[in-house]
C-alpha cells in the first residue's frame, strides 16, 4: 500500500499542534533551488532605524539572491543615489551593500537620510525597507551651578539628573567620586527619568559627591554631571543659639521632617495617562515620599495582572508587563501606604499597535496555465492601510497584466504565463509604523526533484516521534508518496502522518519501525525518489537509582547509579551536587556505577544527581545526603552484621512477591545494603543466584519473578566491615507457567554441504523456559524469493538441518521458543546461507610484471561472483621455481602460496630468487576451498648480486705466502664475472695497514698470495660479482709462519721416543697450528684429535725437524750489545742531570751540597743487580702526579710517615724528612713558602725528579 501527500492535505490529531506549528514555520516560504531561474529575494538588510557610530565607516547592508544574479541600485531620500559620483561610497562586489568611507574624510552627518535598496533581474525587482540612517550622539551636560543642599532629618528630596538628549537615549546611574554605585532601597531609588528620589532623608545621606552619569553605549562614552552636595541635620542636635539664627527659608523644604502620610513624588496628581505600543514592555512608575517610608502596591482595576508577564522593579516602584497587547489596556492603580495613611494614583493605559502580520505574502511558484493567490493581511491599532507594488512600482501605475486581479489585500492570478513572473511588495502602514514584504510569482515548468540528501540515517529512541524529511521542489507542485521496504510495505494513515513539506511522521516509533523508507515525488513532468533509513534505539534508563543517605561526619558514603542503554549508544555519566559541578576535591571519586565520598563533612550535605546522556536522550535521578554528628560510643567493637531472620513472603502474584525480613545486629557499623539471592529448586537445586540489592534502611523488597520457577530466598546484610552469613532460606514459592518471554540467541544459518542449511541457536535454559514442554519453531525461506515461510517444530535441541537446498543461497531464518502455554514474541529474522561448493571458474587473463630481481606483481581478472558459490575469501597464488628434468627427478618441487583477502585483482610476490624461472597460477578461494587453477604462467627474474662465497679457507702458510681456497656462492643469482679479494696487514697494536685489491677470474677456487711479510697477521675480504654488482663478502684472518731457531726447549706436546705425550688444547677455527721450541734434526710423532657429540676422533703423523741454521733476521731488542748500549746512554743522561742540578743550586742560602754529597739522592735509584735495568721512581706518599715541578703538597704541610724528626725549618721553601738510614729525602723549590706562584714553570729550580719525569 502507498500513502500520498496532496499539497493541501493535512492530518492533525489532538495534542500535536506544537509539532505541526513548528513544521509549518519551517516550510512557510517556498525555497526555489538557486540553479533555476527566479526573481530576486532580499536575504539581508540593515534595520529600519539604523543608528551608526560616527567614528567608523558606514555599512548599509543589502544582500539578495536570484537567477540570473540581481543587480543593485539605491535611492536616498526618495531620489536615485548615484554612488559613482561620490568617491567615498563603494558597493561591495556581488552584493548591494554600501560602504561609505568616512574615516579618511567626510562626516557622518552628511550621509543622514532614508535609504532604500532595489535588487533587479530579468524576472522582477525586490526592494528593501526604508532604512533611516542617523549617527549616534553623546552630547555633554550643559554647564550649571549647583548649590549645596541642606535638609532636616526626615524631609523628602529629589536630586534631578536631566541628562543631555542623545541618540540612542543614555543609560542613567548614580555613583560617587570613587565610581561606586550609590546604595538604593525602598527609601532611596532612581526613577525612570534618571532622577534620584528620597522618600525621607537620614543623616547618613550626607555627602558631597552625588553624581549622575549618562552612558551612551553606541559610542562607548560616559558623561558626568557636576557633583551635588547634600547635608542632613537634626534640629535636636542644634543648640538654641544656632536655631535662633536660622530661618525656615534657609532649608530645602518648608518644615522639619516629621512623621507624615505618603504623597506621590511622581507622577503628580491622582490620575495620569500612558500609551504603549503592542509587543513592547509597558513600564509604570509610582514613587512616594513619607515618614515612615511608604510601601507601593499595584492592581488593575478592571482585571488581573498577567501572571507570566508581570515583573516588579526598583523595590516594586516600577511595574513592568512584557509583550504588551491590546488586552492589557485599562486602568492600573498604584497605592502608597505607611502607618499614617495611604494614597492612590490611577494610570490609564492605552495600547496602540504598529502594523503586524496576520498573513504575510509568500513566494508563489506556478506552472504555465495555473492559478494562484497572494494574500497580505496585517493588523494594528489603528487598522493599517494595505498597498501593493509590483517590482517596486505602485501597482496602479505599473504595466497591466491580464492574469492579475487585485482585490484589497489579495491578488488573484489566473492562467499565468512566463511573462507573469514578477516581485510584488505589500506595504501595511499606520501612524506608528509600516511593514514591507516582498513575494515573487515565478512561472516555471520543472520536473520534481528531491532536495533531501540520499540515504540519511535517522536514529530515534523507541516510543518517541520520528520525522523523516523529504524536501522537494517541482512545478507544478508534485504529490508525495511514501513506501516502506524495497517492495512497498503498506503504510496506514492511522499510523503515519504526512506533512505538506513532504515530511513523514511516525508519532510513536517502535522497534518494527526500523527499515528503509522511500519518498517519491511526481508531477506531470516526471518523477523523483529518495531513500532514507530509520533505526529505533532502546531508551536509556537508570535501573539502580541513588538513594537517600544519612551518614555521620567523617565517614564514607556511596551513591549507586546503574544505567541500562542501547548497545549502540555510549552514555556519558555525570554526577552533580545541588545541580552544579562536584567540588574539586580528591575525597570525591567516581567509579563505573558509583559516586563515593570519603571523610564526609557538613558541607557535603545536599542533593546528588546522576545524569546519563547519549546522543539521542538523557535521564537523571537524584538523592539527598544528610550529614549528622557522630555519636560518641565507648570503644565499639566492629564486625560484619548478624544475618537477617524471620523471612516472610507476602503479596504473592504470578510474576512478583514481596519479601520481608528482620535485620540482625549491625555490630557497630551501619548496614549499607541487603543482598537477596534465590534458589530454583526445580531447575538448579542447591545453586543460589543473585536476585536484588536494596538499601540498608529497607526491610522489604518487591521482587520480580519469572514464571515456572520454584523459588526460595535468602538475605545477607553488608556493612563497611563485610558481608554477613546468609539467612535461613524462606519458604518455597512456585510461580505459574507462562509463555516464553524471549527467544533463543545466536541464531545462525550455515551450510555444511552444498545442498543443506544447518540452523543453529543457543537454547533457553530451564529458568528461561517459563513453563513445561519447551520446544522451538524453526522457520526459513529464501531471502530473494517470494516463497512462503517453511516451519517445523523441534524438541529442545540446538540444531536443525534443512536438506535439498540450492548451493549458497541467502535464507531468512527465525527460531521462536514455545512451551505448553504458548509462543514467545515473534523473533527477528536473521540471514544465513546454504552450503558452499568449490568455485567453478578459474581467474583469467593472468599477467606478471617483474618489478625487480626479487619482486613480481601479478594481475588477474576476477571471477564472476555467481561462480564463487560461497563467501569469497580471496585469491590464492601458487608459485614455484621451475626445475630442469634431472632436478625434478631428484627432489619434489617446493611450491609457495600467497593468499590475498577479498576481491582483489592483483598482488605482489616478494622474496623471489634472482636469475630464475618461475611458474605460477591463481585460484579463487571460498569457505569450501579452492577453485580450479588458472593456466600456468611463467616468468624470469633478472640477475641480482650473488650471495657470499660458501666458504673461505687459508691453507699452506709459509714465511711469505698464504694460499686461499673457497667454494662458490650457494646462490650466484646470475653469471659470476669475477671474484674480488681485498686484504691488509694487522700490526701488534691491532691497527690495520694499507688495503690491497685483487681481481680473480670467476673459474678459480684457489689462489696463492706471495711476497707477504713473515710472522704477520692478515685480514681478508672476499666476495663474488655478477654484471649487476658485488655480493656479500666473507672475511677471514691468517698469519704467515716465522723461523723458530734459537728458541728455548719445547713446551708443546710432541712425542719423542718413549717420552710422555704433551698435550695442547686449541680452541680455534684455523686448520693449522705452529709447534714452537722443537729440537733441530729430531723426529716427532704428532696426533690431532677432535672431541664432539660422537666421541673422540684422532689422526697421527710422523715428521722430522730440519738441521739448525742461522736465522735470516735477528730481533735487535734481544741482543746483548744493544742492551749494554742503552744502559750506557741512560747512565750518561742521569749523570748529566745530576751535574745540572748541582750547578743550578750552587751559591744558595743554605749549605745543602755537603748533605747531597754525603747522601746520594734517593730519588735516583741504582741499577738493579739482577737485570741491570734502571729502578723506577716511586712516590713515598701516595703516588700522586707531580704538579708544577714540585712535590710539595698544596697546603705546604708535611705528613709524618717514617720519622718524627721534622726539617720544616731547614731551608727556605724546603720540606723534607729522613729515611730509616738517615738519608735525607727533600724537595727543592726556588720559591718562598708563602710566595704565590707566578710566571711559567721554568722559573723554578728543576729537581732530579722533575727532570726524570720529563725524560720518561
Amino acid at each position: 500500500m502507498q500513502l500520498k501527500i496532496m499539497p493541501k492535505k493535512k492530518h492533525f490529531s489532538a495534542g500535536r499542534v506544537p509539532l505541526i506549528l513548528f513544521l509549518c514555520q519551517m516550510i512557510s516560504a517556498l525555497d526555489v533551488p538557486l540553479d533555476l531561474v527566479q526573481p530576486p529575494t532580499i536575504t539581508q538588510q540593515s534595520p529600519k532605524d539604523y543608528i551608526i557610530d560616527p567614528r567608523e565607516n558606514i555599512v548599509i547592508q543589502c544582500e539578495a539572491k536570484g537567477k540570473p544574479p540581481p543587480s543593485f541600485s539605491w535611492t536616498r531620500n526618495g531620489t536615485h543615489f548615484d554612488i559613482d559620483k561620490d568617491p567615498l561610497v563603494t558597493m561591495k562586489p556581488g552584493s548591494g551593500t554600501l560602504i561609505i568611507n568616512i574615516m579618511s574624510e567626510g562626516k557622518a552627518e552628511t550621509y543622514e537620510g532614508v535609504y532604500q535598496c532595489t535588487a533587479r533581474n530579468e524576472r522582477g525587482a525586490a526592494i528593501s525597507n526604508n532604512i533611516v540612517v542617523r549617527p549616534s550622539r553623546s552630547p555633554l551636560w550643559t554647564k550649571e551651578r549647583l548649590e549645596p543642599i541642606t535638609l532636616h532629618n526626615g524631609q523628602s528630596l529629589v536630586l534631578p539628573c536631566r541628562p543631555p538628549i542623545g541618540l540612542p537615549p543614555a543609560i542613567i546611574f548614580w555613583m560617587d567620586n570613587s565610581f561606586q554605585r550609590l546604595p538604593q532601597s525602598e527609601r532611596v531609588s532612581q526613577g525612570l527619568n534618571g532622577d534620584l528620589y528620597f522618600s525621607n532623608v537620614l543623616p547618613e545621606d550626607t555627602r558631597e559627591d552625588y553624581i549622575c552619569y549618562a552612558r551612551f553605549n553606541h559610542t562607548q562614552t560616559i558623561q558626568q554631571k557636576q557633583p551635588i552636595s547634600l547635608k542632613v541635620i537634626s534640629v535636636d542636635e542644634l543648640n538654641d543659639t544656632i536655631a535662633a539664627n536660622l530661618s525656615d527659608t534657609e532649608f530645602y523644604g518648608a518644615k522639619p521632617g516629621k512623621e507624615r502620610p505618603p504623597t506621590f513624588l511622581t507622577p503628580q496628581g491622582t490620575e495620569s495617562r500612558k500609551e504603549e505600543l503592542r509587543g513592547n514592555v509597558l513600564s509604570l512608575e509610582c514613587i512616594a515620599e513619607g515618614l515612615p517610608t511608604p510601601i507601593i502596591y499595584w492592581i488593575k482595576e478592571d482585571g488581573t495582572l498577567p501572571v507570566n508577564r508581570t515583573f516588579y522593579q526598583n523595590f516594586k516602584k516600577t511595574l513592568q508587563i512584557t509583550q504588551v497587547s491590546e488586552a492589557d489596556s485599562g486602568n492600573y492603580q498604584c497605592i502608597a501606604k505607611n502607618t499614617l495613611g495611604a494614597v492612590h494614583h490611577t494610570i490609564s493605559v492605552t495600547v496602540k499597535a504598529a502594523p503586524y502580520w496576520i498573513s504575510a505574502p509568500q513566494n508563489l511558484v506556478l506552472s504555465p496555465g495555473e492559478n494562484g493567490t497572494l494574500i497580505c493581511r496585517a493588523n494594528g491599532n489603528p487598522k493599517p492601510r494595505i498597498g501593493w507594488l509590483t517590482n517596486g512600482v505602485p501597482v496602479e501605475i505599473a504595466p497591466d497584466d491580464p492574469s492579475r486581479k487585485i482585490d484589497g489585500d489579495t491578488i488573484i492570478f489566473s492562467n499565468v504565463q512566463e511573462r507573469s513572473s514578477a516581485v510584488y511588495q505589500c506595504n501595511a502602514s499606520n501612524e506608528y509604523g509600516y511593514l514591507l514584504a516582498n513575494a515573487f510569482v515565478n512561472v516555471l515548468a520543472e520536473p520534481p526533484r528531491i532536495l533531501t540528501s540520499a540515504n540519511i540515517l535517522y536514529q530515534v529512541i523507541a516510543n518517541r516521534p520520528a520525522l523523516l524529511d523529504c524536501a522537494f521542489f517541482g512545478s507544478p507542485l508534485p504529490t508525495i508518496e511514501w513506501f516502506k521496504g524495497t517492495k512497498g510495505s503498506a503504510l496506514h494513515e492511522d499510523i503515519y502522518v504526512l506533512h505538506d513539506n513532504g515530511t513523514l511522521e511516525i508519532p510513536v516509533a517502535q522497534k518494527d519501525s526500523t527499515g528503509t523508507y522511500t519518498c517519491v515525488a511526481r508531477n506531470k513532468l516526471g518523477m523523483a525518489k529518495n531513500e532514507v533509513h530509520l533505526e529505533i534505539k532502546d531508551p536509556t534508563r537508570i535501573i539502580k537509582q541513588p538513594e537517600y543517605a544519612v551518614v555521620q561526619r567523617g565517614s564514607k558514603v556511596s551513591f549507586e547509579c546503574k544505567v541500562k542503554h542501547d548497545d549502540t549508544l555510549i552514555p556519558t555519566i555525570m554526577w552533580l551536587k545541588d545541580n552544579g559541578e562536584l567540588p574539586n576535591d580528591e575525597r570525591f571519586s567516581i567509579g563505573k556505577d558509583h559516586l563515593v565520598v570519603t571523610d564526609v563533612s557538613d558541607d557535603d550535605g545536599g542533593m546528588y544527581t546522576c545524569a546519563a546522556n547519549t546522543t539521542l536522550d538523557s535521564v537523571s535521578a537524584s538523592a539527598v545526603l544528610r550529614v549528622v554528628a557522630p555519636t560518641p560510643t565507648p570503644a565499639p567493637i566492629y564486625d560484619v552484621p548478624n544475618p537477617p531472620f524471620d523471612l516472610e513472603l507476602t503479596n504473592q502474584l504470578d510474576k512478583g512477591v514481596q519479601l520481608t525480613w528482620t535485620p540482625g545486629d549491625d555490630n557497630n557499623s551501619p548496614i549499607t545494603k541487603f543482598i537477596i539471592e534465590y534458589e530454583d529448586a526445580m531447575h538448579e537445586a542447591g545453586i543460589w543466584h543473585h536476585q536484588a540489592e536494596v538499601s540498608g534502611t529497607q526491610t522489604t523488597a518487591q521482587l520480580t519473578l519469572s514464571p515456572y520457577v520454584n523459588y526460595s530466598f535468602r538475605v545477607m546484610a553488608e556493612n563497611s566491615i563485610g558481608r554477613s552469613v546468609p539467612s535461613e532460606a524462606s519458604e518455597q514459592y512456585l510461580t505459574k507457567a507462562a509463555e516464553p518471554d524471549q527467544n533463543p540467541t545466536a541464531v545462525e544459518g550455515l551450510g555444511t554441504e552444498p545442498d543443506n542449511l544447518v540452523i543453529t541457536w543457543k537454547p533457553l535454559n530451564g529458568f528461561e523456559s517459563n513453563g513445561p514442554g519447551l520446544q522451538y519453531k524453526v522457520s526459513w525461506r529464501q531471502k530473494d524469493g517470494d516463497d512462503e515461510w517453511t516451519s517445523v517444530v523441534v524438541a529442545n535441541v540446538s540444531k536443525y538441518i534443512v536438506s535439498g537446498t540450492p548451493t549458497f543461497v541467502p535464507y531468512l531464518i527465525k527460531v521462536q521458543a514455545l512451551n505448553d502455554v504458548g509462543f514467545a514474541p515473534e523473533p527477528a529474522a536473521v540471514m544465513g546461507h546454504s552450503g558452499e561448493d568449490l568455485p567453478m571458474v578459474a581467474p583469467g587473463n593472468v599477467r606478471v610484471n617483474v618489478v625487480n630481481s626479487t619482486l613480481a606483481e601479478v594481475h588477474w581478472d576476477p571471477v564472476p561472483l555467481k561462480s564463487v558459490r560461497g563467501h569469497l575469501q580471496g585469491y590464492r597464488i601458487y608459485y614455484w621455481k621451475a626445475q630442469s628434468s634431472s632436478k625434478r627427478n631428484r627432489r619434489h618441487i617446493e611450491k609457495k602460496i600467497l593468499t590475498f583477502q577479498g576481491n582483489k585483482t592483483h598482488g605482489m610476490l616478494p622474496g623471489l630468487q634472482p636469475y630464475s624461472h618461475y611458474v605460477l597460477n591463481v585460484r579463487v578461494v571460498n569457505g569450501k576451498g579452492e577453485g580450479p587453477a588458472s593456466t600456468d604462467r611463467g616468468f624470469h627474474t633478472p640477475e641480482g648480486v650473488p650471495s657470499a662465497p660458501s666458504s673461505l679457507k687459508i691453507v699452506n702458510p709459509t714465511l711469505d705466502s698464504l694460499t686461499l681456497e673457497w667454494d662458490p656462492p650457494s646462490h650466484p643469482n646470475g653469471v659470476l664475472t669475477e671474484y674480488t679479494l681485498r686484504y691488509q696487514p694487522i700490526n701488534s697494536t691491532h691497527e690495520l695497514g694499507p688495503l690491497v685489491d685483487l681481481k680473480i677470474p670467476a673459474n678459480k677456487t684457489r689462489w696463492t698470495l706471495n711476497h707477504l711479510n713473515f710472522s704477520t697477521r692478515y685480514k681478508f675480504y672476499f666476495y663474488a660479482q655478477t654484471s649487476v654488482g658485488s655480493g656479500s663478502q666473507i672475511t677471514e684472518e691468517a698469519i704467515t709462519t716465522v723461523d723458530e731457531a734459537g728458541i728455548l726447549p719445547p713446551d708443546v706436546g710432541a712425542g719423542k721416543g718413549k717420552e710422555e705425550w704433551r698435550k695442547e688444547i686449541v680452541n680455534d677455527s684455523r686448520s693449522f697450528y705452529g709447534l714452537k721450541g722443537l729440537m733441530p734434526g729430531t723426529a716427532y710423532k704428532v696426533r690431532v684429535g677432535a672431541e664432539g657429540d660422537s666421541g673422540f676422533v684422532s689422526s697421527e703423523d710422523v715428521f722430522e725437524t730440519g738441521p739448525a741454521m742461522a736465522s735470516r733476521q735477528v730481533d735487535i731488542a734481544t741482543q746483548g750489545w744493544f742492551i749494554g748500549l742503552m744502559c750506557a746512554v741512560a747512565l750518561l743522561i742521569l749523570i748529566l742531570l745530576i751535574v745540572c742540578f748541582i750547578r743550578r743550586n750552587k751559591g744558595g742560602k743554605y749549605p745543602v751540597k755537603e748533605k747531597e754529597d754525603a747522601h746520594a739522592d734517593p730519588e735516583i735509584q741504582p741499577m738493579k743487580e739482577d737485570d741491570g735495568t734502571f729502578g723506577e721512581y716511586s712516590d713515598a706518599e701516595d703516588h700522586k702526579p707531580l704538579k708544577k715541578g714540585s712535590r710539595t703538597p698544596s697546603d705546604r704541610t708535611v705528613k709524618k710517615e717514617d720519622s718524627d724528626d721534622s726539617l720544616v725549618d731547614y731551608g727556605e721553601g724546603v720540606n723534607g724528612q729522613f729515611n730509616e738510614d738517615g738519608s735525607f729525602i727533600g724537595q727543592y723549590s726556588g720559591k718562598k713558602e708563602k710566595e704565590p706562584a707566578e710566571g711559567n714553570e721554568s722559573s723554578e729550580a728543576p729537581s732530579p725528579v722533575n727532570a726524570m719525569n720529563s725524560f720518561v
